[in-house]
């Protein structure tokens, strides 16, 4: 089930949380900001991970962290033109790629609830038509809580309706 609902993705009480980003992503804007101030080992991690492995974009990157933390890191997005520079745009062909390997993630990890942003469309320029049929589509018949963050609303908790 698929859900949208206002508020801060920060306050889920989902199993896990996913949000786009860039391989080599500096994680300094937007929702990644927040995760990366929150869990900074998250982010040292994924540094190691980027330099170890060279991830493109349309793949995830997974990370477990204390008190039960998982986080989804999907790599909706370009690699930025330049070492340093912010990320390249998301396509709609990465973000079909990712939500493959989401859903092929929350199989495999047994996950009842996830929260998303609306995927791909703030610092990855897309738009919201473009992917929430996409989101519906790899994600709509996994008979888990999808709730997606359509609205953002800083330390407002929202209404999940979770199973």
């Amino acid at each position: 089930m698929i859900k949208e609902v206002s508020g801060d993705i920060l306050l889920t009480e989902t199993e896990m949380t996913a949000h786009g980003v860039a391989p080599n992503d500096h994680m300094d804007q937007g929702l990644a900001l927040e995760l990366r101030k929150r869990w900074p080992a998250m982010y040292k991690d994924f540094r190691h991970f980027h330099k170890t492995t060279h991830p493109k974009p349309g793949q995830l990157w997974f990370w477990g962290g204390p008190e039960g933390t998982r986080i989804a890191n999907l790599f909706t997005q370009e690699e930025g033109p330049k070492k340093g520079g912010h990320p390249g745009e998301a396509t709609v062909s990465n973000v079909s790629h990712c939500l493959k390997e989401l859903r092929k993630l929350i199989e495999e990890e047994n996950v009842s609830s996830i929260a998303l942003p609306k995927l791909a469309t703030g610092v990855g320029r897309l738009d919201w038509d473009e992917v929430k049929p996409l989101i519906e589509q790899h994600l709509g018949d996994l008979g888990v809580d999808v709730v997606v963050y359509s609205e953002y609303h800083a330390g407002v908790k929202a209404e999940e309706g979770l199973k």
